[in-house]
């Protein structure tokens, strides 16, 4: 069973969950005062299964959905099983790696929170760039596709501008620091990553 398709039906429960139970959705939620002060180091993991509303959901699952797959069957080719495990690793450790910058900045501001599987799926998003630089995807709707680079630029100009903007319980910057995570993991994973990158998108 494809691990991406597993990741993406976990979170759509748990989110779908969150939508009809504030409680839940407070306890998993992002939250650098409470995990500093209170120990809940959970959050650092949990907020990636909770979206602030079904458009964050829908639009993270399906940029998960569209460029895990590459990533996922990757590493599958080259490392057999192992490379589910790498799948894992690149995912979580972008949930965790996105979050740091938040929590240097956020640490003693108890109404900062934020949710959302964004930096992770930056990261995947990212990795999948590197690996297939000749990638495209199509976006409602501009009626034609987009190449997977120019998207992940674009993605991350607009999570830099609405971090900056703020207010709406997203971790933006989560984007950034996914994307720096996805982008070390993959060179770090499949050497010769770079050069073979960049071979394809010049010729």
């Amino acid at each position: 069973m494809s691990i991406n398709i597993v990741i993406i039906g976990i979170t759509v429960i748990a989110s779908i969950l969150s939508f009809q139970n504030k409680e839940l959705f407070d306890k998993l939620k992002f939250n650098a005062y409470l995990i500093k002060h209170k120990k809940q180091w959970w959050r650092f993991l949990s907020h990636s299964l909770v979206h602030a509303d079904w458009m964050h959901l829908l639009i993270n699952m399906f940029v998960l959905y569209s460029f895990g797959a590459i990533v996922e069957d990757t590493f599958f080719s080259l490392f057999s099983y192992k490379g589910m495990m790498y799948f894992v690793l690149l995912y979580v450790g972008g949930v965790l790696f996105s979050t740091v910058f938040d929590f240097g900045r956020h640490h003693e501001d108890p109404y900062y929170n934020a949710v959302g599987a964004s930096g992770a799926v930056s990261a995947v998003v990212f990795s999948s760039i590197l690996i297939f630089p000749n990638g495209s995807i199509f976006i409602f709707p501009i009626p034609f596709a987009i190449p997977s680079w120019l998207f992940g630029i674009l993605y991350i100009i607009y999570s830099v501008y609405m971090g900056k903007r703020g207010g709406d319980n997203i971790g933006h910057y989560a984007h950034l620091w996914g994307a720096v995570y996805g982008l070390v993991f993959t060179i770090i994973t499949l050497p010769g990553i770079i050069s073979n990158f960049f071979s394809v998108l010049l010729n």
